[in-house]
């Protein structure tokens, strides 16, 4: 891989702790700012809609902008954003920050998964936007259970302060590995950004990510308190199985970015098989300590799989479909991820809030993946009306 691939993966890491970190903090954020979990929850859910909204409207803004210089932007946004959040004094300035945060988020991966697919041949570009999304997978390995550690230790705004630091790091990294004549797309126009929402085949696949992806969310924006409460585990233990977790997120995504190289739809019809069957065992084995962990590690390998198949299944249909708009479907596809999470943490605090309580989430989380399956399913189908089985497969990056 080239090395201005690690450039986006360490910023990936930057982005990917605040993304996260949170999880591990909601109990000790709720506690400090006396409000209750699921009103914790949507602190998830606000960075979610911020990518949500930001990615493909700040993407399109963007376009004429040289990528390195944009690229230097947004980290400097996010080093704001955590700033802010750092020196919060109540939950409203909180949730300000983390929107402010979120729009660097969006646009960053919207436009650095196009850059790691053009970095490298064609038949790689699977596993180099996996290595990309490696910085984000590292980050729940070992940035959120240290960003966790540090906020029981030291309260939850010092992890804000740490964070911001990275964000200085990643800068720098920009800086001095990425090259100034990097590849730039032609700005799409208005009219072919309305085309792209209105290109049925990609909006199909935009709800398989919303779905496949946000519906693990519903379970893990409360993996905390579900580890806590109904496991039975002890706070200062959390970080370290958020770090097995993050350790079997990071495997995960190297084995989806390389089984989904060569045919994307079947590499995720068998993912999200599999997660739905972990997510419902996981509804049960959540009562018992020595069952829970061998079921996270299984979780969290099959969590982040299909990330790198979702985003280079986009890419690839925009490429033959919507070829002049390009960033901006893959752009609406971050924000299809970050959709999939703020629905997930908000279904989740409403399934908490209800008398089925914690532990039905995973049972929920399973019945959205399965929509997503279904919507796979049925994208495959189509793909073999519309294109020759083997052009479909000489197509993929």
């Amino acid at each position: 891989m080239p090395l201005a691939l690690f450039a986006l993966t360490i910023a990936a890491y930057a982005i990917g702790t605040t993304e996260f970190v949170i999880v591990g903090l909601l109990p000790t954020v709720a506690n400090d700012l006396h409000i209750t979990l699921p009103l914790a929850g949507l602190i998830v859910s606000v960075y979610a809609l911020g990518v949500t909204f930001g990615a493909p409207i700040l993407t399109a803004l963007t376009g004429r902008i040289e990528r390195k210089p944009l690229l230097l932007g947004l980290m400097a946004l996010f080093i704001v954003g955590h700033i802010i959040a750092a020196l919060s004094p109540g939950y409203e300035v909180l949730l300000i920050a983390r929107v402010v945060s979120a729009f660097s988020h969006g646009v960053f991966f919207s436009v650095g998964s196009t850059i790691a697919a053009d970095l490298v041949p064609e038949n790689r570009r699977a596993s180099a936007i996996a290595m990309m999304f490696m910085g984000l997978t590292v980050a729940i390995v070992t940035g959120v259970p240290l960003g966790t550690f540090i906020g029981q230790t030291f309260g939850w705004r010092t992890t804000f302060a740490v964070v911001a630091g990275l964000g200085v790091v990643a800068f720098a990294g920009i800086a001095l590995l990425l090259p100034s004549n990097l590849k730039k797309a032609p700005p799409a126009g208005i009219g072919e950004q309305i085309r792209v929402l209105a290109t049925g085949r990609l909006l199909l696949v935009y709800a398989m990510t919303a779905l496949g992806y946000g519906g693990t969310f519903v379970a893990f924006t409360f993996l905390a308190p579900i580890l806590e409460q109904i496991t039975g585990f002890a706070s200062s233990a959390v970080g370290l199985i958020l770090m097995l977790y993050g350790v079997a997120i990071a495997v995960g995504n190297v084995v989806g970015g390389r089984i989904s190289n060569r045919d994307p739809v079947k590499a995720l019809t068998f993912l999200f098989i599999a997660q739905t069957l972990v997510l419902v065992l996981f509804g049960f084995t959540a009562v018992s300590p020595w069952l829970t962990i061998p079921t996270l590690a299984v979780l969290g390998f099959l969590s982040f799989a299909n990330v790198p198949g979702l985003q280079l299944y986009v890419v690839q249909l925009a490429r033959q479909l919507r070829p002049n708009a390009v960033d901006v479907a893959s752009a609406l596809n971050i924000a299809a991820f970050n959709l999939g999470i703020a629905m997930g943490a908000w279904i989740g605090g409403l399934v908490v809030e209800s008398r089925f309580g914690l532990g039905a989430t995973p049972f929920v989380a399973a019945g959205l993946v399965t929509v997503a399956l279904g919507l796979t399913i049925r994208s495959g189908a189509l793909d073999r009306r519309s294109v020759p089985a083997a052009a479909v497969a000489g197509t993929a990056a």
